[in-house]
């Protein structure tokens, strides 16, 4: 039988975490369950529960900074008024992820630490400009979250460190936003391609500044600089979204799987941003 540690706070669970250093954390474990339950018998490390370390709980808001805890549930990301005010593209991209019961169990950390190129937390996190707060017995650190993120399942955690918290500025100032995936079905499907992007317009409709992500089309979340500072000033008319498509089709680097091939993932990539932009036009 597996044994399953609970630490009810960080004290605790770094005094866990030196005694058993090869336990493996777990929150919702709406991933790590099914990876454990592919490996059947063979890995019989400790789990370390993190459910009841409050330290690791809540949305608040300081300085002009969300900070949200890394075990908060996609449901309570959902209906969480500071969020809905600051960060809506978080709260509608969380929406799209699996149904009310993967929702009420999964934790935004454990989406950012799983590092899935599919994630789908992680292209809004992007644009939103997050920070991942990260603690150890010795110290805190904060580094961006693509930073963070250093490849398909693997981030700059080190031993004996724990994702605490999730920092967002402030960006009530975005009207527009968007968060767009495309999956094999309608509904409770892993991203073939997702989308997230901001936007801030001036008062005659011109784009003062954008932030684009794409999911699924690259080992990590893809940003775009060079087509974020074009898009400043320029008129979206269907000659300019045309050249726009060609950009993000030629700037994505996504892989052939299962769910779909390279063509078909760029050309998602293409089509959502455009639709995106034709949105602000409508």
């Amino acid at each position: 039988m597996r044994a399953v540690l609970t630490p009810t706070n960080l004290q605790e669970l770094f005094s866990m975490l030196e005694q058993y250093p090869a336990a493996l954390p777990i929150a919702g474990g709406t991933d790590l369950l099914v990876l454990l339950r592919q490996n059947g018998l063979r890995d019989r490390r400790p789990l370390l529960s993190l459910a009841e370390i409050q330290e690791l709980q809540g949305i608040r808001e300081k300085g002009g900074t969300l900070s949200i805890g890394a075990a908060s549930t996609f449901s309570r990301i959902i209906a969480d008024p500071l969020i809905a005010e600051h960060a809506p593209l978080l709260a509608r991209a969380a929406s799209t992820i699996g149904g009310p019961a993967i929702r009420n169990m999964a934790t935004l950390g454990g989406n950012i630490c799983t590092a899935s190129p599919a994630g789908d937390s992680l292209t809004p996190l992007h644009v939103l400009a997050a920070k991942v707060e990260i603690a150890s017995p010795a110290a805190k650190r904060i580094m961006p979250i693509e930073h963070f993120i250093v490849g398909p399942g693997r981030t700059a955690l080190r031993e004996g460190e724990i994702l605490t918290r999730i920092l967002l500025p402030r960006y009530a100032s975005f009207p527009d936003y968007g968060f767009e995936k495309i999956g094999r079905r309608r509904a409770m499907a892993i991203a073939v391609t997702s989308f997230a992007g901001l936007v801030r317009r001036a008062a005659d409709g011109t784009i003062e500044t954008a932030r684009f992500a794409w999911g699924s089309v690259g080992p990590t979340v893809v940003r775009i600089p060079s087509l974020e500072q074009a898009l400043v000033g320029a008129k979206l008319d269907a000659d300019y979204l045309c050249q726009v498509a060609q950009i993000v089709a030629s700037r994505v680097a996504p892989i052939s799987d299962v769910r779909a091939t390279a063509d078909y993932r760029r050309m998602l990539a293409a089509n959502l941003t455009v639709r995106f932009l034709e949105g602000l036009l409508d």
